[in-house]
């Protein structure tokens, strides 16, 4: 009787009963999307010849299309996390995808001949550099599972900055980017499908070729050896092979993300184990995967319109999968972060230096108001020359330095609050959390600047409250909380990509949000960015002894009579108000609020005042400096401060993720 009573357990699904259910899901999606499209307003006999030909020369080459790219990119997934030994390896986080972009972006704006000659041959000469630069960066590390992501997700950051500068200079209007970045199936021929079909097929069979190499790469690289594997030359061919499938479908699409990390990832929960079970179930639950998100994204749209392109959608899976992945990946010795905050040397006397900083800084503001490049070439706006230029050069100096100095506290914030020395509003996916909350506040609210603030503060806070708790979970490392925060932040630009594909009023706000430009700066933003220095960062320099005590640890700070949750709360309160008021001006991308903290204490601010001070005065300068090079790089066009501010920190956050740390046995 005791038996009966216990509560009975439903057997667990069987592989073959999860592929026909997926398999079934995406056919009657499939026939949903068909049966759904609205009739056309023309006589029966023409409407009938008209949606048979939408059908076959439309529906159908957009569903093939779908399940040939789906396939590839998990079969590219496979390869490139076989390879690396790297469970979140992917072409997304690898920066494959973004490398193809920006090569089809530089060769469409200088070099279009290279475009008609080999449009292929251009992204794959792009996704090649990329990998190369990823690979070349973590190598010293021993190809680290962490720092290739990281340095991965980097350069593709940097990419999309860089792709975005050359079509500003180039005169092009932005948006057509964002939407050819969002990944579009949609299809008017089978040219498409006939194009990548037999680019799978020979990906494939280069892929069984190199089976028993993929078992071998399983083991170490003593051992790989040992049994007659030529590793280097091993790791060159699968890397080809990865790198120009998943190339040869941004080519065709546009970028379509995270499907290459999840369809392995969920090939082995549905009990894939060997590398032969795992070639034939990664390409078909990529397959599938697309499929069933690309007619799930049909069905939430309107008429024929694509409102949310399917690269966006996917998107959407890739943040919450990193973090679902997290745990698979090795942690960090919690010695790195320790070690990485310590400094190298004391500075004498800051306060001097702190008063030099100040007074170059002003020499750079005074530089940028009066040099200038105009239709003669270069020359110093002096008397009623410069009276005329000072509203517009003027205001824009003051809100860029205004949001540099903001970025800069938050960092500080940010990196004493986690003692993570990589820590910041736009690493951690604070600023893109802001990015969401605007695009709410466009939806809900009225529109005015302080509807606007108010929702990138909302978003700010909340990924930020998300980063102190994930931080405070034992044993968690830097590395993975840096992980944590680009899962967040992937997952937010997603969102955001979505609402820009829509192409409305709304889209155009975030579009001027994302690229950080402060041409239009007037007295509402000088106002809004001193105001936000004055009632955020005066304050802070109250509160030094709470700065001094975080990176401690929370134990010791209880011991000395710290409230923890209070302080933690209220600092990061404050920084999320100031990455909110600074991505207002000048956008989420310009890292800033990662480099000034740490150039800081580099050059020896060891208190926490005096490195809460440097560091709002270096992104103070550091704007200032970027929006006046931002004006003359282009001219006679303008490259937006924040995406230029994000090709300096770019390069610098890549050479501090290798210097940060050791590689521990």
């Amino acid at each position: 009787m005791a038996e009966a009573a216990l509560p009975m357990r439903s057997p667990p699904l069987r592989p073959s009963a999860i592929w026909l259910a997926g398999a079934l899901a995406a056919a009657a999606l499939f026939a949903a999307v068909v049966m759904t499209r609205p009739p056309l307003a023309a006589p029966a006999e023409l409407a009938s010849t008209l949606e048979s030909i939408l059908l076959w020369h439309s529906h159908v080459p957009r569903s093939v299309t779908a399940l040939i790219c789906g396939a590839a990119l998990g079969l590219a997934g496979l390869l490139l996390q076989r390879v690396l030994r790297n469970p979140i390896a992917d072409a997304s986080t690898l920066g494959v995808v973004s490398g193809a972009q920006l090569a089809l972006t530089f060769a469409t704006a200088f070099a279009p001949a290279a475009i008609v000659f080999s449009r292929e041959g251009v992204a794959l000469a792009g996704a090649i550099a990329a990998v190369a630069l990823v690979l070349g960066l973590s190598w010293r590390r021993g190809l680290e599972p962490l720092t290739v992501v990281l340095s991965g997700m980097i350069v593709a950051m940097l990419a999309a900055a860089l792709s975005a500068t050359v079509i500003l200079a180039k005169g092009e209007y932005m948006l057509s980017l964002f939407i050819w970045g969002a990944g579009s199936l949609s299809q008017q021929s089978w040219d498409s499908a006939l194009s990548l079909g037999p680019r799978l097929l020979l990906g494939w069979l280069a892929a069984a070729l190199l089976l028993r190499p993929l078992s071998l790469l399983s083991l170490d690289d003593a051992t790989a050896r040992s049994l007659g594997l030529a590793l280097h030359a091993t790791r060159i061919a699968v890397l080809g092979v990865a790198i120009w499938l998943a190339a040869s479908v941004t080519v065709e699409v546009g970028v379509i993300g995270f499907v290459g990390l999840a369809a392995p990832a969920l090939a082995r929960e549905i009990g894939a184990r060997t590398p032969r079970q795992l070639l034939l179930a990664a390409p078909a639950v990529g397959a599938l995967l697309l499929s069933i998100t690309d007619s799930a994204v049909q069905l939430l749209g309107s008429g024929f319109a694509d409102f949310a392109p399917t690269g966006a959608a996917t998107a959407l899976f890739g943040g919450p999968l990193l973090l679902w992945l997290m745990h698979r990946v090795p942690p960090s010795p919690p010695a790195q972060a320790v070690d990485a905050m310590a400094l190298t040397r004391r500075i004498a006397r800051p306060s001097l230096w702190l008063a030099a900083l100040a007074l170059a800084i002003a020499a750079v503001a005074m530089l940028g108001l009066v040099l200038g490049r105009g239709p003669q070439g270069w020359g110093l706006a002096t008397g009623d020359l410069l009276a005329e230029l000072l509203p517009f050069r003027g205001p824009r100096l003051i809100a860029a330095g205004a949001a540099g100095a903001l970025l800069g506290a938050a960092g500080c914030l940010m990196q004493r609050l986690t003692a993570n020395p990589l820590a910041g509003p736009e690493v951690l996916g604070v600023s893109a959390g802001g990015g969401v909350g605007l695009t709410l506040a466009l939806a809900l609210l009225p529109f005015s600047p302080f509807s606007m603030l108010a929702g990138i503060t909302g978003g700010s806070l909340a990924v930020l409250l998300l980063m102190l708790v994930l931080a405070g979970r034992p044993a968690i490392g830097w590395q993975r909380l840096l992980l944590a925060g680009i899962a967040m932040g992937a997952l937010c630009m997603a969102l955001v990509s979505i609402a820009l594909a829509k192409g409305d009023l709304r889209a155009y706000v975030l579009l001027t949000w994302l690229s950080g430009s402060t041409n239009r700066a007037g007295e509402i933003e000088v106002w809004v960015g001193l105001a936000g220095c004055l009632v955020l960062l005066a304050p802070l320099f109250l509160a030094t002894r709470w700065l001094d005590l975080m990176p401690l640890g929370e134990a010791t700070s209880r011991s000395l009579g710290l409230g923890v949750e209070r302080s933690r709360l209220i600092l990061a309160a404050v920084a999320a108000l100031a990455t909110a008021v600074a991505s207002l001006l000048i956008g989420p991308l310009s890292l800033i609020g990662l480099i000034a903290p740490h150039v800081a204490r580099l050059a020896g601010f060891a208190r926490s005042r005096d490195q809460l001070a440097a560091s709002l005065l270096i992104g103070c300068g550091v704007m200032i400096l970027a929006d006046w090079l931002a004006r003359l790089v282009a001219f006679p066009y303008q490259v937006p401060t924040g995406l230029f501010a994000a090709l300096i920190g770019g390069p610098y956050l890549i050479w501090l993720l290798n210097r940060t740390g050791s590689r521990h046995a």
